[in-house]
């Protein structure tokens, strides 16, 4: 069954950055042919506390999709790390995945608990809360993005399609 999932990617932030890890993959997923399910982009949201929530919660409501991942750069880590909540204060909220079972067997994946304490967690926050009641029926993941290098690229991308896969089979939760 096709589903609808929106993908978001952060903008740079920081003088040195080039690009921002996050934008790369969701521009090698966007060039993958055979993916069957109806992915939309959001692409370069601006590193803004209020703005990224803003501008992702519209196009959530305006979609409707049955999964949202959110994907931001995380310089000093060297794998994906998909994020099992998102806190605001001492409020947390849990994703409701069963991550250990999405990320089994892959490599270049693992879970974390901490989303960063910065924009990347705030967005994510936002986003759980938005859907909390709608989360039985719509997952929403947030996966951090180590610097993409010659080297890791290709087994980052393949580690983010299989996520991408696992996550469109019935009930991940």
């Amino acid at each position: 069954m096709t589903q609808t999932i929106l993908l978001t990617s952060f903008d740079i932030w920081m003088s040195h950055h080039q690009t921002n890890s996050s934008d790369e993959l969701l521009e090698k997923v966007s060039q993958v042919c055979g993916i069957p399910h109806d992915l939309h982009f959001l692409r370069k949201l601006p590193v803004d506390f209020e703005e990224a929530p803003k501008q992702a919660i519209a196009k959530i409501n305006e979609l409707q999709p049955d999964l949202v991942i959110c994907c931001g750069m995380a310089e000093c880590r060297q794998k994906l790390t998909v994020e099992k909540q998102a806190r605001c204060g001492k409020e947390a909220i849990d994703t409701g995945l069963n991550l250990p079972l999405i990320i089994q067997d892959l490599k270049l994946t693992e879970i974390s608990e901490d989303a960063g304490q910065f924009v990347c967690e705030a967005l994510y926050y936002a986003v759980l809360k938005h859907l909390y009641p709608h989360r039985k029926k719509m997952g929403t993941l947030f996966v951090h993005v180590p610097i993409l290098t010659p080297t890791n690229s290709q087994p980052i991308l393949d580690d983010f399609l299989c996520l991408l896969h696992r996550l469109t089979q019935s009930n991940p939760h």
